[in-house]
């Protein structure tokens, strides 16, 4: 049975909250909370999904280990028995949902890479025939698969919405070497992600990194990786390119409130049961597909 959804942490650090994390600096570290908040259309709806937070970290989590080999990460630790001291009598609020990190200066670049052609990039094809400055083949339909994965950046805003730029432009907010870096590590994950997945019953459409930089200036990944958070992800036994798709992500939410007389600014309104708990069953088979593992509530 789904525990009841946790909205906010509430540890004696200081914290910055996102629309979905929790993140406290402890010193040299940091520990990224994830809650069951859930947000659309950059609204943060007033009741979340039960073990959202849990399903996001523990699949980061699988797809960090997956790809250390070859791409360093944050993760220090994420037993919240195996925590510093003073972290340890919050189990209850931290335990599956935390991530105990090193610190790095964050690459303010969302480092998006998309092998189909939906959402935001279907919108902009329409109207210019590329995505973000990537000139793309005349006649594609809503959802087709591009003939290879592009990188579709967009710029890190503090309020609203995240803005697509081109290439150029991520060069020079960061410098060339580093957007060239930025690139090919976001286009290899994804197109070995993006196979893994797909032997999986599940199509990832697109998917954004982040990126941080340490003091010796090695690139690590940070916050989540590859969840229906920060992905499309698509049943594979069900994609027809033409139309919207079935999705493991929350996607479902938007498409019940598409459906209201809301203008898309705060507050949001409340979810209701059935869209509650048809998300967290997405999120879960999402999760169970990928990893091959039973979700245990």
């Amino acid at each position: 049975m789904a525990s009841e959804a946790l909205l906010r942490s509430e540890l004696p650090f200081h914290v910055r909250r996102g629309k979905v994390r929790d993140v406290y600096d402890i010193g040299e570290y940091l520990l990224i909370v994830a809650t069951d908040r859930i947000s659309a259309f950059d609204c943060v709806m007033p009741n979340g999904i039960p073990d959202k937070g849990k399903i996001l970290t523990q699949l980061s989590l699988f797809w960090f280990d997956l790809f250390a080999p070859q791409f360093e990460n944050h993760l220090i630790e994420s037993d919240a028995h195996h925590l510093p001291a003073q972290l340890r009598g919050f189990a209850d609020q931290i335990d599956g949902r935390a991530m105990f990190t090193i610190k790095a200066d964050v690459i303010p670049i969302e480092c998006v890479a998309r092998g189909y052609l939906a959402g935001s990039g279907w919108k902009e094809y329409q109207k210019s025939g590329a995505v973000c400055g990537v000139q793309l083949p005349p006649g594609l339909k809503m959802c087709d698969k591009l003939p290879e994965p592009i990188f579709t950046p967009a710029t890190k805003e503090q309020t609203g919405h995240d803005i697509n730029v081109n290439f150029g432009e991520v060069a020079n907010r960061v410098g060339a070497s580093l957007a060239e870096e930025l690139r090919e590590r976001t286009l290899t994950i994804y197109t070995r992600a993006a196979e893994y997945a797909l032997q999986r019953g599940i199509i990832i459409a697109d998917t954004k990194f982040e990126f941080g930089l340490m003091p010796d200036h090695r690139i690590i990944l940070i916050d989540e990786m590859l969840t229906p958070d920060s992905s499309r992800f698509w049943p594979a036994d069900g994609y027809q390119p033409g139309r919207e798709q079935a999705s493991y992500d929350k996607q479902f939410v938007r498409d019940y409130l598409e459906t209201l007389n809301w203008d898309k600014s705060p507050p949001a309104p409340p979810l209701p049961e059935d869209v509650v708990l048809g998300t967290r069953a997405r999120y879960v088979e999402a999760f169970r597909r990928l990893t091959g593992q039973p979700w245990r509530d």
